[in-house]
């Protein structure tokens, strides 16, 4: 690119920056219609504190738990193979 034409691009950017009116994009104006009609609930900020219990915390340790060990065994499993390659 020349030097003329990224001064032209420059002006374009702050030009369009600069509008007055942007156009939502096509999501927004497809959400603003859908609402229109159908408007969503209402949705709390945080989970409820009754809902949060000592098993969601203890799944999610165990998922990490089960994933850490398969990591663990792909590089034992892959170290093995390359030992016993190098013989």
């Amino acid at each position: 690119m020349s030097e003329r034409d990224d001064e032209e691009r420059e002006f374009d950017i702050k030009w369009a920056d600069g509008a007055e009116h942007k156009e939502p994009s096509a999501r927004a104006r497809m959400l603003a219609a859908r609402w229109k009609e159908n408007p969503p609930g209402p949705v709390p900020f945080r989970a409820d504190p009754e809902h949060v219990g000592r098993s969601g915390r203890r799944s999610s340790w165990v998922s990490t738990a089960v994933v850490l060990g398969c990591v663990a065994a792909l590089i034992v499993l892959l170290g093995y193979a390359n030992f016993r390659a190098s013989y």
